[in-house]
């Protein structure tokens, strides 16, 4: 752990704490305001003194939460978002932890508008100290190289390669990439640790060695250099350990989206698709209009997936083909099957990415309205209504065509468990030139890891990829 981040998460605590204590004092003073006494008089005669000797304990108690609920975690890589929701829902829980005392010693304290509104202004004061102290780290790290963990990255693979441009592009990061080798030579990490110039250490070939693994973490573990690597798409599941007739069982748990979670995120779906029709209706209708003009009905076809059950459905999208090469219920039963044999030819001569999936440069088959439609995601929008069906979601993995499926091997196919998103975990990983595999590993990661807070969190970095044109 670099000094910088043991520094700044230290400095957290003293800073909350006084973020709270100037939140009692400002609800104190604004309690005794003629504004506030007009609408109901001061029924409490506690002196500055006294108040104060409560507040200092008061706020100890607030922090203690804070640190139960992990907002004083080393090197946190939660987003500004997340981070106020954490906050907001630390001082929830205090506050009823307040309200439950109060219940049983009312005596302690009575005025419900002081407690109240230090809540409220403490959240605010807490959240903008955190922020700011966060911005200034990340100046001291981006501008001044204050707290960068050196990283020294081994592997050969596409994720490796990946991760070196990120690392290059993306100061904020916090890394500086020591040294990069295909093949792990023990006497340079040695060399390099002996100097002091490796904090980290990432192994990215999930098919490393068993010896060479193991060897190369007990050195690390022996010279205090974080080790970590990239797991096979096995280990990456999850497990739930019981006792069954005296003996220990292991159970391999697909995803948290059962009982109550099934329930959770269908709600969330019916009220983010009602929000999402209504804030878009306007530019699905002129979307639509704009289509028709161009080259007339219909404008939006509907386009053959697979269920989540094994099945299919249609799925609805703004028409940005030209008729004769779309495909989908609308069409002919021979319409479709010359629209998709020139889909083959097209994906066996032109198509850029290899696997079960196909993206094709400079595709002949778009009009020219539906050239802009397709790249800033308009052709997706009717999808709102695939949700409130239930035949999809706001967010889970990609679509998948039939003909996708059919090529897709059998672990692969574990995407297909859940119902399919609007928004995948794929559109905000901050890179846009993902293999299929890389693609199936980010899904299964979201079903086994999904939480509604996941999915506020995919949605919210959705929105600017919107704002955006895609590449072709």
């Amino acid at each position: 752990m670099k000094k910088a981040e043991l520094f700044f998460s230290a400095l957290q605590v003293p800073i909350d704490y006084c973020m709270l204590i100037l939140s009692g004092m400002l609800a104190f003073y604004l309690r005794k305001t003629q504004a506030v006494q007009g609408l109901r008089p001061l029924l409490y005669d506690f002196s500055i003194r006294e108040y104060l000797q409560i507040l200092l304990v008061v706020a100890a108690f607030f922090v203690f939460v804070f640190a139960v609920e992990g907002l004083y975690s080393l090197r946190s890589n939660k987003g500004k978002l997340m981070e106020l929701y954490r906050v907001a829902r630390a001082f929830t829980i205090g506050l009823m932890g307040i309200v439950l005392a109060l219940f049983l010693k009312p005596e302690w304290f009575s005025s419900r508008f002081i407690i109240l509104m230090g809540a409220v202004i403490g959240v605010i004061l807490v959240s903008l100290a955190r922020v700011g102290l966060r911005n200034f780290q990340m100046y001291l790290l981006v501008k001044k190289k204050i707290g960068v963990r050196r990283l020294f990255l081994l592997g050969k693979n596409d994720f490796t390669r990946s991760l070196k441009k990120i690392i290059k592009e993306n100061s904020s990061l916090g890394y500086a990439l020591v040294d990069h080798q295909e093949e792990t030579d023990f006497e340079r990490i040695k060399l390099l640790s002996k100097q002091g110039k490796i904090d980290e250490l990432i192994e990215s070939n999930p098919n490393v060695n068993k010896k060479e693994f193991f060897e190369l973490k007990e050195f690390c573990i022996q010279n205090r250099i974080t080790f970590k690597y990239v797991p096979t798409l096995m280990q990456t599941s999850n497990f739930k350990l019981e006792v069954f007739l005296g003996e220990p069982l292991i159970e391999i748990k697909n995803t948290s989206l059962e009982g109550w979670g099934k329930i959770i995120k269908r709600g969330f779906d019916i009220v983010g698709a009602l929000v999402g029709i209504i804030l878009f209706g306007p530019i699905m209708l002129f979307t639509a209009i704009i289509t028709w003009l161009d080259s007339g009905f219909p404008a939006i076809y509907f386009n053959r997936r697979v269920s989540h059950k094994g099945g299919e459905f249609n799925l609805y999208k703004f028409r940005y083909m030209k008729k004769e090469y779309s495909h989908g219920k609308q069409f002919s039963s021979q319409h479709n099957k010359k629209a998709l044999q020139y889909l083959e030819d097209l994906i066996e001569k032109q198509s850029i990415k290899k696997g079960p999936l196909y993206k094709i440069k400079d595709d002949p088959r778009k009009t020219k309205v539906g050239t802009f439609i397709e790249k800033y995601s308009l052709d997706e929008l009717p999808q709102f209504f695939n949700v409130l069906k239930g035949e999809m979601s706001l967010v889970g993995p990609r679509p998948h065509q039939p003909m996708e499926v059919e090529k897709y091997i059998n672990y692969q196919k574990r995407v297909l468990t859940i119902k399919p998103g609007i928004t995948v975990m794929a559109k905000v990983s901050g890179r846009s030139d993902l293999s299929f595999n890389q693609e199936v590993k980010l899904d299964i990661y979201y079903i086994e890891n999904w939480s509604l807070w996941r999915d506020v969190w995919v949605i919210y970095r959705t929105v600017p990829t919107l704002l955006r044109k895609r590449k072709n």
